[in-house]
């Protein structure tokens, strides 16, 4: 099922000419929905595929192509080892560390914060750190709208019993410290949470595992 979720423009973006954005978020499940052509014209038209993660290069430009829209996307910890980097040469770097923008809306982007040279990705809350503070401490400057990111904050849309699924405490940290409109997230089954949709301060949080369509400048 693909699932929407539509907010308003926040007070710091002003939208030159009144459309609304609209991105095509997923990681970790195929949305087998968008297998169908009928589907995907009844998505409609998308500004931006953005991948949260643990989903095949292939798979990722297939939806790029299909919605004629760039992507995109952060590396979840099964993006790893020297087979998944091949299939990956043809998509653009993911974003990790940095910002891009789509229409105007500033996105950063968190893939897993560990070393992707090894086999298994080890969960590890002092890379998650590493990670985090040069991004909070750099915060004083515009702050991005939109953050991706494979796991999700500690708390805010995770799995805590499950220690390999819980959330990162530095990425709590680091949405306190941005406080952006909307984290996008995955990593997280959707069987083993009561909402994949959160909302804490001025942030909305998203599970995306599958797929989920996001309008900005819709109304809440």
């Amino acid at each position: 099922m693909i699932r929407h979720v539509s907010l308003p423009w926040p007070s710091l973006v002003k939208s030159s000419d009144g459309d609304r954005v609209r991105l095509l978020a997923v990681s970790d499940e195929p949305e087998k929905a968008l297998d169908f052509e009928r589907n995907r014209d009844a998505v409609g038209k998308i500004d931006a595929v953005l991948g949260c993660g643990d989903l095949e290069p292939d798979y990722l430009s297939y939806l790029a192509d299909a919605f004629r829209a760039p992507l995109i996307y952060v590396r979840g910890n099964h993006d790893r080892g020297a087979n998944w980097s091949a299939l990956a040469e043809d998509l653009p770097e993911a974003l990790v560390g940095r910002c891009d923008w789509i229409q105007g809306i500033s996105l950063l982007g968190l893939s897993w914060p560990a070393d992707g040279r090894d086999s298994h990705a080890i969960r590890s809350e002092q890379a998650a750190w590493l990670q985090a503070l040069p991004l909070g401490v750099r915060s004083s400057g515009q702050r991005p709208l939109i953050v991706l990111s494979h796991v999700p904050p500690r708390g805010l849309g995770d799995t805590p019993e499950d220690h390999y699924h819980r959330g990162f405490a530095a990425y709590e940290w680091l949405c306190r410290r941005l406080h952006p409109t909307l984290w996008l997230h995955g990593h997280t089954s959707m069987a083993t949470t009561p909402d994949w949709r959160v909302r804490w301060g001025e942030t909305t949080l998203v599970n995306v595992t599958g797929a989920v369509v996001v309008e900005l400048g819709g109304s809440s």
